[in-house]
């Protein structure tokens, strides 16, 4: 493929992605002008700036209005009607179902009180307005991103009318239009609900935060820090590439946009050692997709998650961030391998130094990194604790003036930013050159951490501070370097305005995906049929838990060939994490709600490289000049490793964090976890030291998943639990013997008559608010050595656990917890299988020359 079919091939992948419209005159400034208030707009509601003032104040409902509107504006002017095609002019017709779109959209903004007084009795031009609202949300959707989410939400308003005719298992009452358009358009259930209110609120300050710090310079920084660290080593573009996308995740929170930017140095790169146009994108991809689990900034799932869960973003950070650096961890050393198996070698610093030198180098960075971050916390707890409120503006001063002494490093050195070559001198200079670029990151992990406040503040003040690099870095550094400072100011307003708008265009897709797979939500609550699909799922995967999960999976995988990660994430967690939740309580296991979130969330980013239509897996061909295909097939094989996590940390939870309570425990996880995984990808590849034998490759996924799940070997040899009488549950309940936990073996009847027994955990407050079973919403009398359940309350854990009065017969005893060893003694032998393996295959490398056996 030559280069201008590449650059084609680039263009319509951009044009899939981000709209393929790109007008001039008048147009090109009604576009820019529309993204740029949309992106001023949603500062501006972030801000406390209109709550000072007293003006411009928006509730929830008529920011979501707003936002949506932008939205679907942007859609109908950038996206032409057949997609991926490039065009240079906004037709008349298009313009005005824009407009109208907008004005649909907005609606709930700009009648907001008198849709607040008739509620729920919808006036003909409500319903009018609402339909058309729906039709042309579908259509923008369609347009922007294809038409599998479009299909989707149609198919489930179709089943909210004609839930009459349907069969038995799928029936329901039925709605009408009027009851359709105020549940889905004028209330905040359907489209304008919880996820377009995250898009709204927390995502596009995000996606905007990393628009402005990739177009200030950051995203070029890290591709320099990542090949000035490890791009000397053998495979050394690759494991760059891994490095760079890892870093540039952390603030873009974008597959397409991380491939486009550290794609366009890597992939050449990486073809220049070695390796192959496919495996050079595959690695790409791979590396880009997982850009959407690596925080703080994370893909718009990640917000979603706060809202559907209702804990705050730092948990979701603490919960993602061990997952998400073995996974990277894991990636590194699958290239490590790649290079090793095609007998790549890396390549002599300019300056080598002996090894131990080097080391006590790195010694003294990591340590001077240490007490640095030490004593600035320090120094930010005690501003905060003498100053009070004051402390704001003392910290922003030192920072400012933290920012002037960085730039004025960068130009003391003569440094050269603009350098656009991805291979720095020496890593001295590639840290050197951007570290101010570091600083809006750290507020806000700041302002996150210690400050706790709301992921919306906490970027906004972030975005404040990139604002003003990105205004002033140019005309700083002419200052210090004694030249002119006007051009640099020029500059900088220029790549401010640039990335404002490119953030807002960057929202387009996931502002009418959140809309539209709110369509989804709504008709579940509307209609009850994720009451319904819970059934079905259930008696699919056989009453198995892990059928279950491999069923999700495979749900997420086939949605994700055409839903972008937001949407799919929000259409299987709706549908399948409940009842995910409740059949793992039917079977004794107690897995908790946020770790099958993360499951469906790790299994919906691979939706950028699953063929056939990953696009990421496009747009990395494009720079490779590979088959797109081929290149989407062979970086899901290496995304095999990010898809076997979330069924270990299902059942692991402690991989989430969840349980760990001291350093050494935290230690020993991060340990056994990253062990596994490297082991992992050795079977996958075949490769440790030496080509692997088919037994070796067995005996390493043996070794990986015990060091993932000892407790299944624990268990598998020491009982956990012995079933106690149910007639002594009530003084175990009263002595509180039972811990927080409690595993309840009940008689319940089924729809045909027949009564199956059934394992239910439930999670005992400290202080019941009733007495024994009461408390929990069992009404029961004694009969015999069971308890008979008379009755369950309404709006209890009983009744939310999924049990009915009249179908719940009987409690048949509960589960005293058994003491068992450590499972951490269980770890011992398959690392001392892995110290075996490890030594034949170093005797046996010693033996041979070529690796083949």
């Amino acid at each position: 493929m030559n280069q201008t079919e590449t650059a084609a091939q680039l263009q319509r992948v951009e044009a899939v992605e981000y709209g393929g419209r790109q007008p001039a005159g008048w147009q090109r400034r009604l576009l820019m002008g529309s993204a740029l208030c949309w992106s001023l707009f949603q500062l501006w509601v972030a801000s406390p700036i209109p709550f000072a003032l007293g003006i411009g104040v928006f509730n929830d409902t008529e920011i979501r209005s707003i936002h949506l509107a932008f939205a679907i504006f942007l859609v109908y002017c950038s996206f032409p009607r057949l997609r991926g095609r490039i065009s240079h002019r906004i037709p008349p017709l298009e313009l005005m179902l824009a407009i109208l779109a907008a004005f649909c959209a907005a609606y709930l903004f700009l009648f907001h009180a008198e849709l607040a007084e008739r509620a729920g009795d919808p006036t003909r031009m409500d319903i009018l307005v609402a339909t058309a609202g729906m039709l042309l949300l579908l259509e923008a959707t369609r347009r922007a991103l294809g038409w599998p989410l479009s299909i989707i939400a149609t198919l489930f308003l179709f089943y909210t009318f004609a839930g009459p005719w349907l069969p038995d298992l799928l029936a329901h009452k039925g709605a009408s239009l009027q009851r359709v358009a105020s549940h889905q358009w004028l209330s905040t259930e359907g489209v304008f609900g919880v996820a377009v209110g995250v898009s709204a609120g927390f995502v596009f300050l995000f996606v905007l935060f990393g628009s402005l710090l990739e177009q200030a310079g950051g995203g070029r920084y890290f591709i320099r820090v990542a090949f000035a660290l490890v791009g000397h080593l053998r495979g050394g573009p690759a494991k760059a590439g891994v490095l760079a996308s890892g870093l540039t995740g952390m603030i873009s929170g974008s597959s397409i946009a991380n491939v486009v930017t550290t794609g366009t140095f890597t992939i050449p790169l990486m073809k220049k050692v070695g390796f192959s146009g496919v495996k050079a994108g595959a690695i790409e991809v791979a590396a880009s997709t997982n850009g959407q689990i690596m925080p703080p900034v994370m893909g718009a799932a990640a917000f979603l998650m706060v809202e559907y869960l209702n804990i705050s973003y730092l948990e979701v950070i603490r919960h993602a961030f061990l997952p998400a650096l073995l996974s990277y961890l894991a990636l590194m050393y699958l290239v490590h391998l790649e290079a090793l198996k095609a007998g790549m070698q890396g390549h002599a610093r300019p300056r080598t130094r002996p090894w131990v030198w080097r080391l006590l180098a790195g010694g003294l960075v990591l340590s001077g990194l240490a007490v640095f971050f030490s004593l600035a916390y320090w120094v930010l707890q005690g501003i905060d604790q003498w100053f009070g409120d004051n402390g704001f503006y003392l910290i922003s001063g030192l920072i400012l003036l933290l920012y002037v002494g960085l730039i004025y490093l960068e130009a003391r050195f003569g440094l050269q930013p603009d350098d656009d070559t991805p291979v720095p001198a020496s890593v001295r200079e590639a840290l050197l050159e951007g570290l101010h670029f570091l600083l809006p990151i750290l507020v806000l992990v700041w302002c996150l951490t210690l400050l706790r406040l709301s992921p919306a503040t906490a970027v906004f003040y972030a975005i404040c501070l990139m604002i003003l690099i990105q205004l002033t870095q140019d005309g700083l550094r002419a200052i210090l370097t004694g030249k002119d400072p006007r051009l640099g100011l020029r500059r900088g307003f220029s790549s401010l305005v640039s990335g404002l708008e490119n953030g807002a265009r960057n929202m387009i897709g996931i502002g009418v995906a959140t809309a539209t797979a709110g369509i989804v939500v709504g008709t579940v609550s509307l209609t009850g049929i994720g009451q319904v699909l819970g059934e079905l799922i259930e008696t699919l995967s056989l009453g198995s838990v892990l059928l279950m999960l491999l069923l999700t999976a495979v749900i997420c995988m086939i949605l994700g060939m055409g839903l972008p990660t937001t949407a799919n994430y929000i259409v299987v967690s709706t549908l399948m994490a409940p009842v995910i939740v409740q059949l793992s309580a039917a079977h004794g296991l107690d897995i908790p709600l946020v770790a099958v979130h993360m499951f469906v969330f790790y299994f919906g980013i691979l939706a950028d490289d699953t063929p056939p239509v990953g696009l990421a897996a496009y747009a990395a061909a494009g720079l490779s000049g590979a088959d797109p295909i081929r290149t989407g097939l062979q970086s899901f094989y290496y995304d095999i490793r990010t898809a076997i996590l979330p069924f270990m940390f299902v059942f692991n939870t402690e991989l989430l964090m969840i349980g760990v309570e001291t350093t050494s425990q935290f230690l020993t996880v991060a340990a056994m976890g990253l062990i596994a995984m490297l082991l992992f990808v050795s079977a996958t590849q075949g490769w440790l030291l030496i080509r692997n034998r088919w037994w070796e490759n067995l005996l390493f996924l043996l070794i990986a998943f015990s060091l993932f799940r000892p407790d299944f070997w624990r268990d598998s040899l020491f009982e956990s639990a012995e079933l106690m009488p149910a007639t002594s549950l009530e003084q175990a309940l009263e002595d509180d013997s039972l811990g927080d936990k409690l595993r309840l073996l009940l008689e319940v009847e089924q729809d045909d008559g027949s009564s199956v027994q059934r394992d239910l955990v439930f999670t005992l407050p400290a202080k019941p608010s009733g007495h024994g079973l009461a408390g929990l919403g069992f009404i029961t009398e004694t009969e015999g050595d069971r308890l008979q359940v008379t009755e369950i309350e309404f709006m209890s854990p009983a009744e939310s656990a999924g049990l009915e009065s009249g179908y719940t017969r009987s409690i048949l005893g509960y589960y005293r917890t058994l003491e068992q060893p450590d499972k951490r003694w269980f770890l011992i032998p398959p690392l001392g299988l892995m110290v075996l393996l490890i030594w034949r295959q170093k005797r046996h490398s010693h033996s041979t020359t070529g690796g083949d056996r």
